[in-house]
């Protein structure tokens, strides 16, 4: 039968059927092969009896983060909020190249809008082509958008402490870990002091991730891909980059750059511009012998 594991611990992954959730070990041939399951994969197992099984097959993903290691998810939410920390260009840019280069939909909230005005960041980000929302967890107001993206997909949220990340979880779905009280009971949530990624079931017919990693997401730091195809993960930049006088430009300082002309003439937003340099420069090291030996499959 087909189900999704929603949970891993200690070698078992824990998969939610249409029947109920499982409690299986992995056939030793993924072992052999390289691949290692993931929460958020869709599987094939073998049931053993009503509650224990073993993952057969592991289905092709749609997307995969490397830490925290999850696959498949849709839709990443990234909270910033107005004050305490107030937004970080950076820090969204960093993580909407990181969602775009792993397959995922980035989506920028802006939290706690009854304390300032969002309209400047909200501008810069609805210019660079994203979905953008800004909202109050304490109001309400707004959260009306983000129920419409979350029916129906698999959805994560990550976002610095002090952005009202949980606020808006809890705005959203109420008391999480009650709401999916049968199958927390069964997956034995709370027993162990290491908090795991796992999937929980809403009622908008989706998925929510809960795992602490997803407040600082970050790339594989031997993923030579990434530097390669860094400017493609600025969505923004797409309709400039065939304008460059050189195929090798970077994008950073060349003359002839459809990228860099695109900012001087407005049609890029600087502060999207200076976070690519920024990640450029972190990358610039990186050459094509350092590809990842250890890549999750």
């Amino acid at each position: 039968m087909n189900g999704k594991i929603i949970k891993a611990l200690s070698g078992f992954y824990y998969v939610s059927c249409e029947d109920g959730v499982y409690e299986c070990r992995a056939r030793g041939n993924f072992r052999k092969s390289g691949t290692t399951p993931l929460v958020g994969d869709n599987a094939v197992i073998t049931a053993c009896d009503a509650s224990h099984g073993v993952v057969e097959e592991i289905l092709p993903r749609t997307s995969s983060l490397f830490r925290p290691a999850v696959a498949n998810i849709d839709k990443l939410f990234i909270i910033s909020s107005y004050a305490t920390p107030s937004p970080n260009a950076s820090v969204i840019d960093r993580l909407t190249a990181i969602a775009v280069y792993n397959g995922i939909l980035p989506i920028i909230v802006f939290n706690k809008s009854d304390m300032g005005d969002f309209s400047q960041w909200e501008r810069i980000y609805r210019n660079s082509g994203f979905k953008t929302y800004v909202v109050s967890a304490s109001s309400g107001e707004g959260l009306d958008g983000i129920r419409e993206e979350l029916k129906n997909c698999t959805s994560a949220f990550t976002g610095n402490s002090g952005v009202g990340k949980s606020s808006i979880l809890n705005a959203l779905f109420g008391n999480l870990e009650l709401a999916t009280g049968e199958v927390s009971e069964k997956l034995g949530r709370g027993r162990h002091t290491t908090r795991h990624t796992e999937l929980f079931r809403h009622e908008f017919g989706g998925y929510v991730a809960d795992t602490p990693g997803f407040s600082s997401i970050e790339y594989d730091g031997s993923d030579y891909g990434f530097k390669e195809h860094l400017a493609e993960c600025f969505p923004d930049f797409s309709e400039y980059i065939g304008q460059c006088r050189f195929t090798s430009c970077t994008h950073t300082c060349e003359k002839g750059c459809g990228v860099l002309e695109a900012v001087k003439n407005s049609k890029i937003e600087p502060t999207r511009h200076k976070s690519y340099c920024e990640l450029f420069e972190e990358l610039k090291q990186l050459k094509p012998w350092n590809v990842q030996k250890n890549k999750i499959k």
